[in-house]
């Protein structure tokens, strides 16, 4: 029987995307079929570079037209990726990006901003695109992280208006308060300033095509975290927690705030950071410091996933020191696993957060 475009899509009908639980064929992955007598290719445009299910969907593409189709059919089959985005083209603000993620903690010291860094440059080394914004006006870290202490943003004229552009290292951009003040120096603003210098870094900032834009925020729950849900949607947010009560204590206040009914950001996930420590001398133990299934108690709480747990081991700290995340160290695999579980499955269920939800509105807060 001649193999056709139609035949081979009814085939590929039967192939399902494992986490959005829909065939490709209605998710519109399948692109490009061509047809040369017995020669078959096609593309399928999964909907994040970091995909975890790459290698599945592939096979079952490949058993499907082989099975469904003509046997004797030769496949070529291009895996390829556009991250999936509930944002419109018509935004005002940050009409690039496609996701907006701020990953909050509650409590200081637990390693946010570690784990945003990390987080960050994971998922520009699975291909995205990525930024990072440092919303921590008071205490930022990410210059130091990046290995960017010293360096300033240029600042160009775009329409009349003077706009900033993101400092690049290892393949992300960023911004922080951090790139504009000495390090030494103290920054005392009350709220409106602090809110006003967050808001310059959306609205005075050329960030460009973005697939995912990193906010790593400050602790607690104040003018920061409501100054950034009233400017631009919020995609989702992840909370980072380590596994001791008292950091679960302010992780679920954070987790509360954006659940709050006129704030309403989905919760991606939580990240365990700090969740056992293995020496360097022994890479197969665990020793529970902070305790155990903290993370895991979180995110059953607020039904959500618990995206990973990371290790205390002294390298992420050294990485963060030198200005040489761990996450570009490849030297210990066990380390490296606890991060590409954290990103892939980060990027997993931003998928799924934006086939099951409607894009996240502005917050308007009104005043009686």
């Amino acid at each position: 029987m001649e193999i056709t475009e139609k035949r081979i899509l009814d085939a590929l009908r039967n192939v399902d995307d494992p986490d959005l639980h829909k065939d490709i064929v209605t998710l519109g992955m399948v692109k490009n079929i061509q047809i040369e007598g017995k020669k078959v290719s096609f593309t399928v445009e999964l909907t994040t570079p970091a995909c975890p299910m790459k290698e599945e969907i592939h096979r079952a593409c490949m058993n499907a037209v082989k099975h469904l189709v003509d046997k004797e059919a030769i496949v070529d089959i291009n895996m390829s990726s556009r991250v999936s985005s509930v944002r419109g083209n018509n935004e005002v603000l940050l009409p690039g990006v496609k996701n907006i993620i701020a990953v909050c903690s509650g409590k200081g010291g637990v390693g946010k901003s570690t784990v945003s860094v990390n987080l960050a440059l994971g998922l520009s080394k699975t291909g995205a695109k990525v930024g990072i914004m440092d919303a921590d006006i008071y205490g930022p870290s990410i210059p130091l992280m990046l290995g960017l202490k010293d360096a300033k943003p240029k600042v160009v004229e775009q329409n009349g208006k003077a706009m900033m552009i993101p400092l690049e290292a290892y393949g992300l951009k960023s911004l922080s308060i951090g790139y504009l003040v000495d390090e030494t120096q103290a920054v005392v603003w009350r709220g409106p300033m602090v809110s006003s210098a967050l808001r310059q870094f959306v609205t005075d900032c050329i960030w460009g095509e973005l697939d995912y834009l990193i906010i790593d925020l400050p602790p607690g729950t104040g003018d920061v975290h409501l100054t950034l849900v009233q400017t631009v949607p919020i995609t989702g947010a992840i909370v980072v927690t380590t596994p001791q009560e008292v950091a679960l204590a302010d992780a679920r206040k954070s987790a509360s705030m954006f659940k709050l009914p006129n704030i309403n950001v989905p919760i991606i996930g939580v990240v365990e950071n700090m969740a056992y420590y293995t020496p360097a001398e022994l890479p197969e133990n665990k020793y529970y410091i902070f305790g155990k299934g903290g993370g895991d108690l979180l995110a059953k709480e607020y039904m959500v996933p618990l995206l990973g747990q990371l290790p205390l081991v002294q390298s992420i700290r050294e990485g963060g020191d030198s200005g040489k995340p761990a996450i570009l160290d490849d030297s210990n695999p066990i380390l490296q696993a606890a991060f590409d579980e954290v990103i892939n499955n980060t990027a997993r269920f931003i998928s799924i957060r934006n086939d099951e939800k409607a894009a996240t509105k502005v917050v308007e807060i009104t005043r009686g």
